[in-house]
């Protein structure tokens, strides 16, 4: 994904070689009770300000429960895809992450939760998002066109050990063909990459370069046209 500039918050005096981590957020809790309602039933549940999901994974097999609409939607909207919530069921507490939210948008609001169990002594896999601040100053100075890679990067650790997101400053992009890696991160305890540490995450174009590739772009697009109107010319003669 390409963008001629790009211009995010500020911020001052990042960690080694562009990236920082961000500090885990604490033990956070969604309360549900055990759900019997199925089908076209759970509608009702919905116009109550309940949500529905479902709790499966290690060593839990499937169970359907309902949750107050408001708290988990507090919740859902400050986690991410890596993050340990605790789902309470009547008392009984399960380790979890969110595999899948269905939102209704018209009404913007969650219709149902998927909720993986996982054991806090295991290992997961797990997608880790990507968060860029600051800005780039080669786009300013130069005229840079900043590149964007990966988002997300795949990693393997225990629950307590998986990080809410990797934060990547772009201010250290000063000059074009500047970039940052997947390995320009650097690894938390405990924590391992499952991806090419070569990966790009983001970089700096030069923008002449760019113009070059868009007008390639559009002669090989164009080339087509101008063969099957010879084509047809030729159809027509005969």
């Amino acid at each position: 994904m390409q963008h001629p500039i790009l211009d995010r918050a500020k911020v001052t005096n990042t960690s080694v070689r562009g990236a920082r981590r961000k500090m885990k957020m604490d033990k956070v809790v969604i309360h549900a009770t055990k759900r019997t309602v199925i089908g076209k039933q759970v509608s009702a549940l919905r116009r109550d300000a309940k949500l529905p999901g479902v709790i499966y994974g290690h060593k839990v097999d499937p169970i359907a429960i309902t949750m107050e609409l408001k708290e988990s939607t507090r919740v859902l909207n400050n986690t991410t895809s890596s993050s340990v919530i605790i789902i309470d069921l009547e008392g009984v507490e399960y380790a979890a992450l969110v595999r899948e939210k269905q939102r209704d948008v018209m009404k913007n609001r969650f219709i149902h939760i998927d909720f993986q169990a996982v054991s806090q002594t295991e290992k997961i896999r797990a997608e880790v998002n990507i968060e860029m601040v600051g800005h780039a100053p080669a786009v300013k100075d130069y005229n840079g066109v900043v590149v964007e890679g990966i988002t997300k990067v795949n990693v393997e650790a225990l629950p307590k050990d998986l990080p809410e997101r990797f934060v990547v400053d772009l201010s250290n992009l000063k000059r074009i063909g500047d970039s940052i890696s997947l390995r320009d991160i650097p690894i938390p305890a405990g924590v391992e990459f499952l991806d090419d540490l070569d990966e790009t995450i983001i970089s700096i174009n030069n923008p002449a370069a760019e113009e070059v590739e868009d007008v390639a772009v559009v002669e090989e697009d164009s080339e087509p046209e101008i063969i099957e109107k010879g084509k047809k010319e030729d159809e027509d003669a005969e």
